[in-house]
């Protein structure tokens, strides 16, 4: 593909945005596309996903509503049987010879979050908007999946010895893919691994060597269950959830801090109640935890383990958690950064390379990397500036297309140099 046709792929794709768990046109899209190539091998589904470590998957009406959203956008029907389920994404194999195994991890998955619709936002403009109210691509992932694509074709186009790995990851958003496809096997033979960001506040032109910083994170659901009563006549005989995850939410956000690290909590969505005049019965908190290294976030999320029931005892309520999206933290490696360093000084379109910087959120990504490191390999998370009018996550984001050749350059040369073959 010409990079004319992966920018025409990535807003094929941003039209057609796709949440954790229901990539279904995603991924049938790219399965179109690694069928026309010279592949080894090609995994769909449940073959490059651990069954056992996969979260937050949607009833069996969401994903059906998705299946059918993707086939009458086009997705051909043999591929989304494969898919049935909510098993998303795909990985692509090219063996070339003796040489290292190198993978690259790019994520396919968009967010819930509605388009912007104003005359100077540029996939409202070039009529490339999303097509899914309510959900777009606000964090590039179309960019990511484009990018996976023409660094495969770079690859497949030159001497490069040795076996190329490109795994196309849903659930990032929602941090529930990265660990089933890392738990899979596929990665247990890879020496090297890279994955991709384009953006993250740097600038067209701008290349981060191996970016850091990852914040571990729990994300988790607290339902309270108590009893409803008249709140004017008898609220008395009630039970007050909504009493109870009150005091939850105080009490989250006063868990102490630790002195080895940051730390974060947050309660991002509050459910529940029916009337004014009636004691809550239910009431459904959404909340996460984080921290600087895996130990700081599972020192937050014992403590608010602790939180949730104690806030249930003290109402005379029940709570019931439930695990959502979970990632470690991680770190790139120098010698890797070196790589991609060496890389981004040779590519028409770099103006400047960092090699650090810290994310300050979460990312998991990270599962891979440590999935990689455990076995002796390197990884490194690599950022490609990109100007984005908007901010990551906001109705007004957008990428700066230019950034996606170079990603596609930067990331296949230093490919090329671990497979003995740099320019």
């Amino acid at each position: 593909m010409t990079t004319d046709d992966l920018v025409e792929l990535r807003r094929d794709l941003h039209r057609h945005p796709e949440p954790a768990w229901r990539e279904f046109y995603t991924t049938a899209r790219i399965v179109d596309e690694l069928e026309t190539r010279d592949l080894d091998s090609l995994y769909v589904g449940r073959e490059v996903l651990d069954e056992g470590s996969r979260a937050g998957v949607p009833d069996d009406d969401e994903l059906d509503a998705w299946l059918d959203r993707a086939r009458e956008a086009g997705a051909r029907e043999d591929i989304l049987d494969r898919l049935k389920g909510g098993y998303t994404g795909a990985l692509a194999v090219a063996e070339r010879g003796d040489g290292p195994t190198v993978a690259l991890r790019v994520d396919i998955d968009a967010l819930p979050i509605t388009e912007s619709e104003s005359d100077d936002h540029a996939p409202a403009a070039g009529g490339f908007r999303s097509e899914r109210e309510g959900y777009m691509h606000a964090c590039g992932h179309d960019a990511h999946t484009a990018i996976g694509l023409g660094v495969l074709d770079r690859i497949l186009e030159s001497d490069f010895a040795g076996t190329l790995k490109v795994f196309f990851q849903p659930g990032e958003e929602r941090i529930v893919g990265g660990e089933p496809m890392a738990n899979s096997g596929r990665l247990d033979d890879v020496d090297y691994l890279f994955a991709v960001h384009v953006g993250l506040d740097h600038p067209s032109g701008e290349v981060v060597a191996g970016i850091d910083g990852f914040l571990a994170v729990s994300q988790f659901e607290a339902e309270f269950r108590g009893a409803s009563a008249h709140a004017g006549a008898r609220p008395e005989e009630g039970r007050n959830a909504m009493q109870a995850a009150a005091t939850a939410i105080e009490n989250l956000y006063g868990i102490p801090r630790h002195g080895d690290g940051a730390t974060r909590v947050n309660v991002g969505v509050v459910e529940g109640g029916t009337a004014t005049n009636i004691v809550a019965e239910r009431v459904r908190i959404e909340c996460e935890v984080r921290g600087e290294t895996t130990d700081l976030m599972e020192y937050m999320d014992e403590r608010a383990e602790r939180v949730l029931e104690s806030a249930a005892e003290m109402h005379g309520c029940e709570v019931e958690r439930t695990q959502a999206g979970r990632a470690p933290s991680a770190v790139s490696d120098p010698e890797l950064r070196d790589v991609v360093s060496r890389a981004a000084s040779e590519t028409e379109g770099v103006v400047s390379v960092l090699d650090a910087d810290h994310l300050g959120g979460s990312e998991d990504a990270t599962y891979l990397m440590r999935a990689v490191q455990e076995h002796g390999g390197e990884a490194a998370y690599v950022g490609i500036g990109t100007d984005h009018p908007g901010g990551h996550h906001t109705p007004t984001f957008d990428v700066d297309e230019a950034s996606i050749g170079v990603g596609i350059d930067v990331v296949s040369r230093a490919i090329l140099e671990l497979g003995g073959h740099g320019d």
